[in-house]
């Protein structure tokens, strides 16, 4: 397993050892005991989430904040540009966010731990997402802040994307943590 440090303090990108051969391919998705070693997990998972999306979407960018949740998301099939916002007031890079691809060649996963907002773009025609939780979701306490929020600059690349009616009309940072 590779791990790559990102500009996040705490956000990791991880290439998991992946063995291919004639028959096709075999990898570690995840082990506990590896992840506590090697990145330092010291939270347990308790719900799996599964995403299935069309070319467009984009889904986030979300957060809970009573019951903040780490997340290890990975793309079982398709490709997506995935972010992950710092939303930690007392952080350095409070405000900042980071981008990677994840796709089903790749294999890459990334480790956001709690104190971020999420959120992903489908790159290809599908994509099947999948991420671990480190709490529950919790209906009562779901947030967004708006995609393109105009002091966060995300560079995302689309201009129009496919959006739930509540990630429309999501707050900016500012006003997300103001309410």
């Amino acid at each position: 397993m590779e791990i790559k440090r990102t500009s996040l303090e705490g956000c990791l990108i991880i290439r998991p050892k992946v063995f291919e051969d004639n028959r096709g391919l075999f990898f570690e998705s995840f082990n506990l005991e590896r992840y506590k070693k090697k990145i330092g997990v010291k939270q347990n998972f308790v719900q799996d989430n599964h995403s299935h999306s069309i070319k467009g979407v984009l889904r986030g960018l979300h957060y809970q904040k009573k019951n903040p949740q780490a997340k290890l998301v990975r793309v079982i099939k398709g490709e997506v540009f995935d972010v992950a916002v710092d939303i930690r007031r007392n952080s350095n890079t409070f405000g900042k966010w980071i981008s990677v691809i994840l796709n089903e060649k790749n294999h890459n996963q990334l480790w956001i731990p709690e104190g971020f907002a999420h959120g992903f773009l489908v790159l290809s025609d599908i994509a099947i997402f999948e991420y671990k939780c480190t709490n529950y979701y919790d209906p009562k306490d779901q947030n967004s802040i708006i995609w393109n929020d105009p002091t966060l600059k995300i560079k995302w690349p689309i201009n129009s994307p496919i959006l739930s009616s509540k990630d429309k009309e999501a707050p900016t940072l500012k006003k997300a943590l103001i309410l």
